[in-house]
């Protein structure tokens, strides 16, 4: 499966202590460089800019031949869409809701950090509402209640998957 991903679901599991997650759902994640920069920035907590210092094996940077320019979004998002667009990705993890707009728009399947998390509980690697606590008390941009509905409907066993672009997720800060 070729996953491609963007800077947020880093942030967020580096921040929760979940990147082993990623290799366990994937087996190998695509970033940008641009949003291997990203990661690397001053403003990112320490555990961040600690995991791309070293970065795993699974972990793999690979650069778009071209990045569509795509207004009002970074440039670690525009390069992971045409990253994924090219790689023909099978998934595209991002968080912010104009990516995951653009992206659904140029026909990728899109998901985001929730939706990571949700598959990891799925296949009984975490408990939802440990993670969704845990990026709570971290200020992760999301609307808690957002998390709170979330994890009813995954109780319920009436979740859909968290992949239609820019509608499962109501970010409240940029993410750079």
């Amino acid at each position: 499966m070729i996953v491609v991903a963007d800077t947020s679901l880093f942030v967020a599991l580096a921040n929760i202590g979940q990147l082993d997650l990623l290799p366990r759902l994937f087996g190998r994640v695509l970033i940008p460089p641009q949003v291997l920069d990203e990661l690397q920035s001053p403003k990112r907590p320490g555990t961040v800019r600690a995991f791309v210092a070293t970065p795993p094996e699974w972990l793999e940077v690979q650069a778009p031949m071209e990045v569509e320019p795509i207004p009002d979004l970074h440039v670690g998002e525009t390069a992971a869409i045409s990253l994924a667009r090219e790689c023909h990705a099978e998934l595209l993890v991002i968080d912010e809701t104009q990516g995951r707009k653009a992206a659904g728009d140029r026909g990728l399947t899109v998901t985001g950090t929730i939706g990571v998390l949700e598959a990891a509980a799925k296949r009984g690697l975490v408990r939802l509402e440990d993670e969704f606590e845990r990026l709570k008390r971290m200020g992760f941009w999301v609307n808690p209640k957002l998390l709170d509905a979330r994890l009813a409907l995954f109780r319920e066993g009436r979740h859909e998957p968290e992949t239609a672009a820019g509608q499962d997720q109501e970010s409240q800060q940029p993410e750079e």
